[in-house]
């Protein structure tokens, strides 16, 4: 560790799940100082996880800085209804603050090291994912090749190519939906967040897919949506709400 992380002297992580979760109920009741305990004693999370972006450009120090919004964000957005350990969620959203700041200041440029162990794990899901007969864990797929679960998510993060603005969200036989189409001018400052929305549609089943853009992109009632797939209306509301869950988790942890 460098004299600037010495110099700050940060302390361990929390001592097991009890003491996370105890600081992120008070923090979600307004209590200042449990919110900084929380981020303090994560921030060791945020310099492993800025290491990996060493050697673009960056100091670490400074990768580090903007980590540690990433990790503000994560203490900040997080809810236990998530059913998932903080740390899991706060790495995609510290590796998404790096990833945004290099993506705009310049072009990024991956290493080697990091395309290796992208294609590795890509290729370990697939072959998993036959043997298992379902989609392999994180932790699964970097057991599997002998890297660290956070290794493996920064690895893929980094080679995902940015996504054009003229790129579909959606498509069908009779019209396809542009990016581009949903952004007024007044809005440029959320282009990321639509860039977001669209990784999270891609995830979504075909039916899934017309059930939001039906509603959401073609202003369809519930009623004509349940008509037009031979649903009831309570079906589509209840399947409605499940996707939008859905969304909104994905959206808020990356």
């Amino acid at each position: 560790m460098t004299d600037y992380f010495l110099r700050l002297n940060l302390p361990e992580r929390g001592q097991g799940p009890h003491n996370t979760a105890e600081l992120l109920a008070r923090a979600r009741k307004g209590d200042i100082e449990a919110r900084e305990q929380l981020i303090n004693e994560n921030l060791r999370l945020v310099v492993g996880i800025a290491r990996r972006f060493v050697g673009r450009g960056y100091e670490l120090e400074d990768l580090f800085q903007i980590g540690s919004i990433g990790l503000m964000k994560a203490v900040d957005k997080f809810d236990p209804s998530y059913n998932v350990q903080f740390s899991t969620y706060a790495v995609p959203m510290i590796i998404g603050e790096i990833r945004r700041f290099i993506r705009d200041d310049n072009p990024i440029k991956v290493s080697r090291a990091l395309k290796e162990t992208a294609f590795k794990g890509r290729r370990a899901k697939q072959i998993l994912g036959q043997h298992l007969g379902r989609e392999p864990s994180v932790s699964e797929i970097a057991t599997e090749i002998g890297v660290s679960p956070e290794d493996l998510v920064c690895a893929l993060e980094a080679i995902q190519v940015p996504t054009s603005l003229s790129d579909p969200i959606y498509k069908d036989e009779t019209s396809t939906m542009k990016l581009e189409d949903r952004l007024s001018e007044k809005n440029h400052d959320d282009w990321l967040e639509h860039v977001m929305l669209r990784q999270v549609l891609e995830q979504l089943a075909p039916r899934e897919q017309y059930i939001i853009h039906q509603r959401f992109f073609a202003d369809k009632t519930q009623a004509e949506v349940a008509k037009a797939l031979g649903l009831s209306q309570v079906q589509i509301s209840r399947l409605e709400k499940q996707i939008l869950l859905r969304i909104k988790y994905f959206l808020e942890s990356g």
